[in-house]
């Protein structure tokens, strides 16, 4: 029999060898062709943890949403009228108060200490201007009687100087009684004249002086009404028929005037305070039309004021009320609000990807007509609303793109939906 010499059997094991070299190869060849296609490092994706929609060309409402409260348009605030300290609270929020309703009592008893020297003080001043009054007309008429006097003293002189003109016609007195006579009756004249100016003047002086001891009086009235009006302000009363809203202090706290006590609010008319992102603001202006969800149903509204001034990134815009208010609506209640902005007819527009800005580049991944793919496509963004956006370029009619935030994949160029 024929024996296999060894160097035939070597031979056959090197083609081996390269027959096998050779399909690896090629294996590993086809793997990476298949790997180029795909791409490098596409990471795989559940369909369902991302969110699709379609780009569409029509008419694009335009609409900015904020969270906010119902607030009352009429509210009081009861303010301390003087300092004091809190000795009973009776009125808790929530509570239905009509204007006498007692909310709390302060205490203040040096207040009362100023309130019984100002009664004290009004009672003396009183007492002074019965007297000064009384005084006044004893005067004055002590004044008239002088004043009778004098004029009694001018008639007689009057009297007695025709008496001896008329003598004198018959050659019965002299003419030196007669001159006599005349001087004195001018002189009494003079008197007469002087004395009711005096007289006058007497009277003027007592009414004046009068007239500063009411002006005293009346001057020490008003304060003890107002010290009274601050003591009487120690039991805090609603003032308003309403809901309490609030009483920020506690009892034993020692108050200034001024201090805010309690707020009470209408409930009939409500208004809506949303906050809306500062960045969306300019865009917000007075008598746009808006919506009001209560939870409870939904009510039409418009913008009726928008704060100057902005708080933690966002802008609080108030909405007037139109429509009627569903039951159960009142004060404080948390509601969501859509303000529209415009319509923009016939554009493309998309469902707002996340973190989507106006007039901005970006990429978005655009779904292949496979649908087991997604590309990153470069984006030109326009105006933008809540939920959708405006697209300038970059996308056609159709296109589906992932909407939901993609911020995971940032490196990548593609993933793959499975």
């Amino acid at each position: 029999m024929d024996v296999p010499r060894p160097s035939s059997v070597a031979g056959r094991k090197r083609r081996l060898r390269v027959a096998l070299a050779a399909a690896g190869v090629l294996m590993l060849g086809a793997v990476t062709l298949g790997l180029s296609r795909l791409g490098p490092g596409s990471p795989r994706v559940e369909r369902s943890a991302v969110l699709l929609d379609t780009v569409r060309r029509g008419e694009m409402l335009r609409e900015v949403r904020g969270s906010g409260t119902l607030v009352a348009e009429d509210i009081r605030w009861l303010p301390a009228a003087t300092e004091g300290r809190v000795e009973r609270i009776l009125g808790h929020p929530g509570d239905r108060v009509a204007p006498d309703t007692l909310i709390l009592e302060l205490s203040n008893p040096e207040l009362v200490r100023v309130v019984l020297d100002a009664t004290w003080e009004v009672k003396a001043a009183e007492a002074d201007l019965q007297r000064d009054r009384k005084q006044l007309q004893s005067q004055l008429l002590n004044e008239k009687a002088s004043a009778a006097g004098v004029e009694s003293a001018w008639h007689q002189a009057v009297m007695e100087a025709e008496l001896q003109e008329n003598l004198a016609k018959d050659g019965l007195t002299s003419d030196l009684e007669l001159k006599r006579a005349r001087l004195r009756a001018t002189e009494q004249g003079t008197r007469q004249t002087l004395e009711q100016e005096r007289l006058l003047v007497a009277a003027e002086a007592g009414d004046a002086q009068l007239a500063a001891q009411r002006a005293r009086l009346e001057q020490l009235r008003a304060l003890l009404a107002l010290r009274r009006d601050q003591l009487a302000g120690l039991r805090v009363l609603a003032g308003t028929a309403g809901i309490l809203q609030e009483v920020p202090v506690e009892v034993g706290q020692s108050v200034t005037p001024g201090t805010n006590l309690a707020r009470v609010a209408q409930p009939g008319r409500l208004k809506a305070q949303l906050q809306i992102a500062e960045t969306q603001v300019p865009a917000v202006s007075a008598g746009q039309p808006a919506r009001i969800d209560t939870r409870a149903g939904v009510v039409a509204g418009r913008v009726s004021r928008i704060d100057p001034g902005s708080r933690n990134g966002t802008v609080t815009v108030d909405v007037s009320l139109s429509g009627a208010l569903p039951r159960g609506a009142r004060p404080d209640m948390t509601v969501d609000g859509t303000i529209e902005l415009e319509r923009l007819p016939d554009v493309l527009f998309v469902g707002q990807p996340a973190g989507a800005r106006d007039g901005t580049d970006t990429t978005l991944f655009r779904v292949a007509p496979s649908g087991d793919e997604a590309e990153r496509v470069p984006v030109r963004l326009g105006r933008t609303s809540a939920t959708a956006v405006e697209i300038v370029r970059g996308l056609r009619e159709g296109d589906r793109i992932v909407v939901s935030d993609t911020s995971a994949w940032e490196k990548s160029q593609r993933i793959r939906l499975e």
